[in-house]
């Protein structure tokens, strides 16, 4: 996905490892070394989708012992990043069939998750008391 600054950003399964972020760098025309943002010896369920607005880039990911067989997940990932992406806010829902959209706000500050019910994460809170 390639953001408003020109950086991109790619984010991947690794197995014994879980959801893996990079990030290109157009100015140092490099790609940074890639790193663990959620980690789960799980296997990958379904798709990764990001959405970004600004510097900020949301990330939808689910992970499942049994998804190759069809299985529901049993890790629901939502991630964000922001500025230059070497942090993320991540929260696991357990049990839950992974989150269909996220939205993020015009000016990055709100990133809103849902599917029959909406999680928040904030610029000034994160992901806060949930």
């Amino acid at each position: 996905m390639k953001l408003d600054d020109g950086r991109r950003v790619a984010m991947y399964y690794r197995r014994g490892q879980g959801l893996v972020e990079q990030h290109y760098d157009p100015r140092a025309k490099a790609w940074t070394k890639a790193m663990v943002v959620h980690h789960t010896q799980a296997d990958a369920c379904q798709g990764i989708e990001l959405r970004a607005n600004g510097k900020t880039v949301a990330a939808i990911a689910n992970f499942g012992p049994y998804c190759y067989d069809g299985e529901p997940p049993a890790e629901s990932i939502a991630a964000v990043g922001t500025g230059d992406l070497t942090q993320w806010d991540v929260n696991v829902t357990k049990d839950f069939d992974g989150w269909e959209r996220a939205s993020v706000s015009k000016d990055g500050s709100e990133v809103i998750f849902r599917r029959d019910s909406a999680l928040r994460w904030s610029r000034a809170g994160g992901f806060g008391d949930q």
